[in-house]
This record gives structure tokens, sequence and C-alpha cells, in this order.
């Protein structure tokens, strides 16, 4: 079980007495409008992308099934953790997908708040993995904060203060536990 959050750009394995080697990571969250155009509900507000890759690293095949029926991610924002708007239609979003070892499959899912809240944002992602919820991984991360930014090593000498240095400053604190 987790005790803390993702930083955009990890990976995640899910454990699992019944299948082992799948693992999950939310990356390259960007400014985006879905291909597919604005959604009516989400006017005035700023949208986000993001991607989420499944790899299988087992020896055996696993069926994926990403999509927003039962929702199967969900997306906060700003400090207090106010729902987004989560744009179902523009999403490509993965179903029914059998996932061969040494495969990976990406869905790109869009979002949108208003701009102000999208330094802080946390998703979390709950799949079905044979046709069974997974648990259910958080990721943070902020519009301007670089994936790279958050890893060890030290940060990108573009990324802005603020969500990075907070959850490098989480990571490290909760490390010497």
């Amino acid at each position: 079980m987790m005790d803390i959050p993702n930083v955009v750009g990890d990976w995640q394995e899910y454990q699992s007495e019944e299948w082992a080697g799948p693992r999950v990571r939310v990356h390259h969250l960007r400014r985006a409008t879905p291909q597919r155009g604005r959604d009516e509900d989400a006017k005035g507000l700023t949208y986000v992308a993001f991607d989420v890759t499944f790899d299988n690293r087992g020896s055996t095949y696993f069926g994926i099934d990403l999509f927003d029926h039962p929702r199967h991610y969900d997306v906060r924002v700003g400090r207090d953790g106010h729902g987004a708007f989560v744009d179902e239609f523009g999403a490509a979003v993965i179903r029914d997908f059998n996932l061969y070892p040494q495969r990976r499959v990406t869905a790109t899912l869009y979002a949108a708040a208003p701009a102000a809240k999208l330094k802080q944002l946390d998703i979390q992602i709950s799949p079905q993995v044979h046709d069974e919820p997974a648990f259910g991984y958080v990721w943070s991360g902020g519009l301007g904060v670089h994936e790279a930014s958050t890893r060890t090593g030290g940060r990108a000498s573009s990324a802005k203060a603020g969500v990075a240095s907070e959850v490098e400053r989480f990571l490290q604190d909760s490390s010497g536990d």
C-alpha cells in the first residue's frame, strides 16, 4: 500500500497475488485542448492533458480498462483538492485492451479547472485489470513543474519553485522514516 503520493513521471508497480508485472505511470502533464474540441461545461476553464501509460513486465497478458464509466480516474486541483472537470468525450481511453508481455499502452486524458488552481494537481488512477478493480494510486504535480525537477540528482534549472520543492521536501522527509 502507498503511504505517499507519486510525483508526475514516476512508475508505480501493481502488487497482487493474482498477477505480477503491470505498472502504471502518469506523465507529460501539459496545457492542451482535446482534439474533438472544448466541452461546453468547461467554459472559462483551462484544459490540461496528461498521459497514463501501462507497462507489462510480466510473462502473461493482462486485460486493461481505463475509461470514465465507472470512474477509473479522478483529478483534484488546488490546495483544497477541488474536483476538476473531467472531459469524458475528449479523452483517448483504454477499453478491453490485452496488454501482452513487454508491451505498453497509453491513454491521453483531459481535465479542466481555473488556471490558478492548476499549479497543484492530484491525479488518481484506478483501472480494472482482468475485469477486477485495481488499487488507485495518486500522482501529484502541477503546470509549470517539470517531471525531471522532482528526481533525485537535482532539479531542472527551468523548474519553478512551489509544488516541485514542496514534493521534494516531503519525499526527502518521509524517506528518513
